[in-house]
């Protein structure tokens, strides 16, 4: 396909997380076209879908979306737990999918979702949207994989939310149903962490989760932390629901690259040295230290992924990585709970 934007019809099940806006208007933007939603209710993120995307329409049956012929792909920003079904009905319905992160919430799902996709040949690609929305995660693995910094041999990434209680539904303070912090918003940081070493699997070492501000929530965890290996790489990264409203955007994320001829800080979305705006780059190497300007660079992550549906091709993300990463985040959930229960 090259660099030229081929338009696919794509539909969206699912209106229950705000990603979706973004995972919509970006293939809107590649001249893409959206056939039409469905989605159980009435959603927090319903309205402002609505107003954003007013020629859209609403179907009554998702199976009008899942039997069309045109719709090559199925977008989902479900509750955490009801998005494997349906990426597993898309799939057996001749579709791909994009899901939101976290893509699955148990093995279990996970194992069926492995199943289905190697049974229908479709593609099951996560939206790892604190790497794929963000301009200077685009150009520091670029230079990681140019050999700017040499080697790497660890990383820490930090993953601070904001809590945003009157925004979020039920489902939300449920563990069985958002899957617990490490699954859900540790997926980005096991994402990254596979990225950057150029790993395709690792193990957890040891991780935590805990409720530690939220106890008329007992079920929230809303605060999580990992040690990851990978061969002679490693990784921490910790991840929260504490961002206070002092801060002019959701959440402080960073990541820190160390490699053997140098390193690389990311501040994503805010730099509390004042500097306006995100994609905040540092380097560090023999020549000096350098901050990056990205504002210009490319998220090139919806155009790859329209030309492997199109050309069947693995370049917006290998279909290995989208399970490594989720099975990564879903093994550290599990070992800070079986941790919890040892206590």
């Amino acid at each position: 396909m090259g660099e030229q934007r081929v338009p696919i019809a794509f539909a969206a099940i699912g209106l229950d997380h705000r990603h979706i806006y973004e995972m919509v208007g970006r293939l809107l933007e590649l001249g893409c076209r959206c056939k039409g939603f469905w989605t159980e209710g009435e959603p927090q993120p319903l309205a402002g879908f609505r107003e954003r995307f007013p020629d859209v329409p609403r179907v009554a049956d998702r199976r009008r979306l899942l039997e069309d012929p045109e719709i090559r792909l199925v977008l989902t920003a479900a509750p955490n737990d009801e998005r494997a079904a349906v990426a597993i009905e898309a799939m057996r319905h001749g579709k791909d999918v994009m899901t939101d992160k976290p893509g699955c919430v148990t093995l279990e799902q996970l194992a069926e979702l492995r199943r289905v996709q190697a049974e229908t040949g479709r593609i099951w690609s996560v939206n790892f949207s604190e790497r794929f929305e963000v301009r200077s995660v685009t150009r520091a693995l670029e230079l990681v994989r140019a050999g700017a910094i040499g080697k790497v041999v660890h990383t820490t990434g930090l993953g601070p939310h904001r809590l945003n209680r009157h925004l979020r539904p039920r489902w939300f303070f449920e563990r069985r149903r958002y899957g617990g912090i490490l699954a859900d918003i540790g997926s980005h940081q096991c994402d990254q962490f596979l990225a950057f070493t150029g790993a395709s699997k690792a193990e957890v070492v040891t991780a935590r989760v805990a409720n530690l501000a939220n106890p008329a929530d007992p079920e929230l965890q809303d605060f999580g932390e990992a040690v990851l290996r990978a061969g002679e790489a490693s990784g921490f990264f910790r991840v929260d629901w504490y961002t206070p409203d002092g801060l002019p955007t959701w959440g402080d994320g960073r990541l820190f690259v160390l490699g053997t001829e140098g390193c690389l800080e990311l501040r994503k979305y805010v730099d509390l040295d004042g500097r306006p705006g995100g994609d905040h780059l540092f380097l560090v190497d023999r020549a000096g230290v350098r901050r990056i300007d990205c504002t210009r660079d490319e998220l090139p992550y919806y155009r790859l992924l329209i030309g492997d549906v199109l050309e069947r091709t693995e370049r917006a993300m290998p279909q290995a990585h989208a399970f490594a990463a989720t099975e990564l985040a879903l093994r550290a959930q599990a070992l800070a709970e079986s941790a919890e229960g040892d206590r």
